[in-house]
């Protein structure tokens, strides 16, 4: 029966825990030791109820002998040099993105089949001592030789022993480690007696600080090639897996995070919980900035596929010519530049859910396969003819009005209709301006762990210019202020002058004067109100329209007002 591949995990939090429910459930994964400084930490608990040997310093965990694979959970640079530098040579090192990381390692038993096979003849070779060894005591007469000298050298042990080094081979390692008391490494040459080349490491024999002889391991050239090539194809595998463990996360947010107490907010809040509990496909919609990505992970995250894949596509960020590429992978040689074959997103997924932002941004052609997916539950690759199988839960999001893009024949409506199965409409900031208090105070807390401040709040004018101005990049664009001014403050209070210049800059005036109390002529603000509301819808007739309704007053009134304002 074939050797399991032997694993130690070094951290385990949040990361580490996935990858070991992961792994133990892998016939061909031995978990051989976890490793972690809290030893109540639940991933520890974990390990020692499973009957896995526990550590709590590395020195120990270094000690485990015959790890094939170790798997850096931790994210600190230290423990990976420490690791990287005391590890066997024979243990490949995995690291895992932090501790909020999720990573599903393994899609297919047939690469983990590779891993074993291709250890297995490593470990066959050097369990059987294949290499040739040859001692000689300090006068150079050979006392041993080992049974693979013979076979390689086709020299009789009785036609080697009792001779001297220095007759039948005076250019050798052995021969030279004894004459120059110093080790000899990768010496190439023949074995004296036969016409094998060879490579060849010798090293004196020491004894209570005396010289007593010299050893020689050497192998036929033929053997290193065949080798080398085992190994060029094994560390293949592991970059593989290692490509895939860097494309898989896991959800970062939970239903805790999301703050809001607007009914339209809440409606959604609600719906996201039920809808987490099915495996319906959902649709996501709001303005950008509205945590339509954070709906996603805490729905992800509180679904029975929680500890599986939670893959993110920015159908927006990826070229077009690329597209279908990283959402269904591709074959080995399926175009220029596809040296090996590559999972897609879809692939990566399985089990586990896929997040499409943008959605409204993908191409036609894509879409018709999306729908497929959706359908059919299968795919091919790029260039390949295999029908994959997956089992996936979508959640799609964006910012666009799919149905109108429909209509007008830039979405396809069978598609638009296979996604909407449930819909999630998040509403922009403006309408939930009550919630900006609780966002501000949870933003205050974490900029500060992560910048080192120790920001206390707001005063009541910096409050009431947050509360007035109408955050058209919504809950992300008030995110990025109060980042900017935590960073900037000097004290440990947020004042209004230090967030004017970090909100609309066309409408400073305005807003300093609402939240310093002055008073200013009505025809002045009205014309402050009419360029604030023309900059946010534009200056297309369309957008005329729109900034005359959110005015409450009619477009030829509107043009009135412009003509005398130029």
């Amino acid at each position: 029966m074939d050797r399991k591949v032997r694993v130690g995990i070094v951290g385990m939090g949040r990361g580490g825990s996935t990858v070991y429910k992961t792994l133990r459930s892998i016939d061909h994964i031995d978990i051989s030791v976890v490793c972690d400084l809290l030893e109540q930490n639940p991933g520890m608990e974990m390990a020692r109820v499973d009957g896995v040997a526990t550590c709590m310093t590395l020195n120990a965990f270094l000690n485990v002998p015959n790890l094939d694979v170790i798997i850096e959970a931790t994210g600190d640079p230290i423990v990976q040099e420490q690791l990287e530098r005391n590890k066997a040579k024979t243990s490949a090192m995995v690291e895992a993105q932090g501790a909020n990381l999720m990573m599903y390692i393994i899609e297919e038993k047939e690469k983990l089949a590779d891993i074993k096979r291709l250890k297995g003849e490593l470990d066959t070779v050097l369990n059987s001592v294949q290499e040739a060894i040859e001692v000689a005591g300090i006068d150079g007469e050979i006392k041993y030789v080992n049974p693979s000298f013979s076979r390689v050298t086709s020299i009789p042990a009785s036609q080697r022993i009792g001779h001297n080094i220095f007759d039948v081979s005076p250019n050798g390692a052995l021969a030279r480690s004894l004459r120059t008391h110093e080790p000899v490494f990768a010496h190439r040459a023949q074995v004296g007696g036969s016409n094998v080349d060879v490579i060849s490491n010798a090293s004196p024999i020491v004894v209570d600080g005396k010289m007593e002889g010299a050893v020689v391991v050497f192998q036929p050239l033929t053997d290193i090639y065949k080798l080398m090539e085992q190994l060029k194809a094994s560390n293949q595998v592991i970059d593989d897996l290692q490509s895939r463990i860097n494309q898989i996360s896991t959800s970062s947010y939970t239903f805790d995070d999301l703050i809001g107490s607007h009914p339209e907010f809440e409606s959604a809040l609600d719906l996201a919980r039920k809808a987490a509990k099915s495996n319906s496909t959902i649709l996501i919609t709001g303005e950008s900035g509205t945590g339509k990505e954070l709906f996603a992970h805490a729905i992800h995250g509180t679904s029975l596929r929680l500890d599986k894949p939670f893959i993110k596509v920015n159908c927006a960020a990826i070229p077009e010519t690329l597209l279908e590429s990283e959402f269904f992978g591709h074959e080995k040689g399926a175009f220029t530049g596809a040296v090996k074959t590559k999972l897609g997103k879809m692939e990566l997924a399985n089990g586990g859910t896929i997040f499409l932002d943008e959605i409204g941004d993908m191409n036609p052609y894509l879409q018709a396969k999306l729908l497929r997916v959706l359908q059919e539950m299968e795919f091919e690759r790029v260039g390949g003819t295999q029908t994959i199988k997956v089992d996936v839960r979508v959640i799609a999001a964006t910012n666009r009005n799919l149905l109108e893009l429909a209509k007008r024949g830039d979405f396809r409506e069978d598609l638009y209709y296979r996604l909407n199965v449930l819909e999630l409409r998040l509403p922009p900031l403006r309408k939930h301006k009550e919630d900006i208090p609780a966002y501000v105070h949870s933003l205050i807390a974490k900029f500060n762990r992560k910048f080192g401040k120790h920001v206390m709040g707001l005063t009541s004018q910096a409050e009431e210019l947050l509360m007035h101005y109408d955050w058209p990049g919504n809950i992300r664009e008030l995110q990025n202020v109060l980042e900017r001014a935590i960073v900037t403050v000097e004290g440990e209070i947020v004042t209004h002058k230090s967030m004017l210049n970090l909100v609309d800059s066309q409408t400073p005036l305005l807003q300093d004067q609402v939240v310093s109390g002055e008073i200013m002529p009505i025809e002045q603000m009205e014309k402050q109100m009419i360029r604030l509301a023309m900059k946010r819808y534009g200056d297309s007739v369309e957008g005329k329209k729109q900034a005359a309704k959110a005015l409450k007053i009619s477009l030829a009134t509107l043009y009135n007002k412009l003509r005398t304002m130029s």
